[in-house]
């Protein structure tokens, strides 16, 4: 969410004479987009200013902005230091321009509001061509989870118009893009009138029916049949789900406010399982929430090897100030949070390697996504089910398909080599040559 949010900023700010560099020291404004979601994501960004104060220092007409959830958060607290010369929430990006000029001129400004109405709709971001992108739907959160800050720092929901969603895709088919993630907090609840995310999903995909479609992020109590049929019968939709359970305790889910129950989500996801054969199902899950004893912790535990996820993000709990969970004793101590956060990816880790090494033999259809980062000799891609695959690199471009064997894992990657080079390589060893 803030890569697209980042792509509506440089969006205003080029349609206002600015221009994005790639080199900092080029650089006459600086901003850092961020994530207040956990207290680690705001302490990498403290991190990251004190970078930038050596750069201000050498460069002072430099302006350092701020922008985001942790802008809107800690609002003025940011500009005490001098370091931060502007501070915008996610519902101000319009506002940036004009605080720009005046923060040139010396005066430092703020600007955090939320808005009931505000989703961007009619701004182009700022894409660089390339094979995937991200799209936003929707802003905001309506369900106050008591662990989490988003309603507090991003609003509550507001949806665009399917209209305009299904515009900018057609545009980015037309540049060339091969895949397209709708993104919002809680993208069940997008609404344009009578439409629902199932028919936005359905009119994204026929937009361009060899691009493929993802979304994130769903929430259990609102995952409806039509959706679950959308993703079944629409063949560009991509049979992944990322469908977060949080914990496998009843007690737990409570507290959180998650408004709905493990035998709930159990049942859901068999449903989804029956109606889409094939499909991968990943999870979030939170370690160590207030009061969360050991038998909380089984439990979930539990719920994880007998759900058998191909995918789970894992986290400690983090006090976020003005939940409700902030109010709560965070009385598991750290040590255990993260004890118990290593029990279940290791967990995990096991699952993912077998499920992996069940598709050793196999043929997989990948999304060429680019050059591998350890080595220029492979590419790299994923599968419809959101694995990536490693192989060597050949006459493929980015963007292109390619139909992979896999012949060898491990529970993050799968690896192999083209279908063709399998073929050819049996036809050569049994003397004939390959068509």
């Amino acid at each position: 969410m803030n890569v697209a949010d980042s792509e509506v900023v440089g969006g205003i700010l080029c349609a206002n004479g600015y221009a994005l560099t790639r080199d900092i020291a080029e650089a006459d404004v600086v901003l850092v987009n961020t994530c207040a979601i956990r207290e680690n994501a705001e302490q990498r960004i403290y991190g990251r200013l004190g970078l930038f104060s050596t750069y201000k220092r050498r460069y002072p007409g430099m302006l350092v902005g701020v922008l985001g959830c942790m802008a809107e958060r800690l609002r003025s607290n940011l500009l005490e230091d001098g370091l931060v010369d502007i501070v915008v929430g996610p519902d101000e990006y319009r506002k940036l321009p004009g605080l720009m000029e005046r923060a040139f001129t010396g005066e430092r400004g703020v600007a955090v509001r939320l808005s009931r109405v505000e989703n961007y709709d009619d701004l182009t971001p700022a894409r660089a061509d390339g094979v995937c992108a991200w799209l936003s739907v929707m802003r905001g959160c309506d369900k106050f989870c008591t662990f989490c800050v988003v309603p507090f720092t991003r609003g509550r929901e507001r949806s665009r118009s399917l209209e305009s969603i299904v515009a900018e895709v057609r545009d980015l088919a037309v540049r060339g893009l091969r895949e397209i993630t709708l993104l919002g907090q809680n993208v069940n609840s997008f609404r344009d009138g009578h439409y629902d995310f199932a028919d936005l999903m359905r009119n994204v995909a026929a937009v361009d029916r060899s691009m493929r479609i993802r979304f994130t992020t769903s929430h259990p109590q609102d995952m409806s049949e039509r959706l679950i049929e959308a993703i079944a019968e629409e063949v560009n939709i991509c049979k992944y789900v990322h469908l977060p359970v949080q914990s496998g305790s009843d007690r737990i889910l409570g507290l959180m406010n998650r408004t709905y129950s493990v035998d709930h989500y159990r049942r859901l996801m068999h449903r989804i399982r029956k109606a889409i054969p094939g499909v991968a199902i990943s999870t979030d899950i939170i370690s160590g929430f207030p009061s969360e004893s050991v038998s909380d912790h089984r439990m979930t535990v539990d719920l994880i090897r007998e759900l058998r996820f191909d995918g789970a993000f894992t986290f400690k709990y983090s006090p976020r100030e003005g939940t409700k969970a902030w109010e709560m004793e965070d009385n598991v101590p750290e040590e255990e949070k993260g004890r118990r956060v290593w029990e279940i990816t290791e967990l995990q880790h096991a699952i993912a390697l077998e499920q992996n090494t069940e598709l050793i033999g196999t043929a997989v259809r990948v999304l060429v996504e680019g050059q591998s980062k350890k080595s220029r000799y492979e590419y790299t891609g994923r599968t419809d089910t959101n694995r990536s695959v490693v192989f060597p690199h050949s006459d493929e471009q980015p963007g292109e398909f390619a139909d992979i064997r896999i012949d060898r894992t491990n529970s993050a990657t799968l690896f192999g080599i083209r279908v063709g080079d399998v073929i050819r390589a049996a036809s050569q060893s049994l003397g004939g040559t390959a068509a």
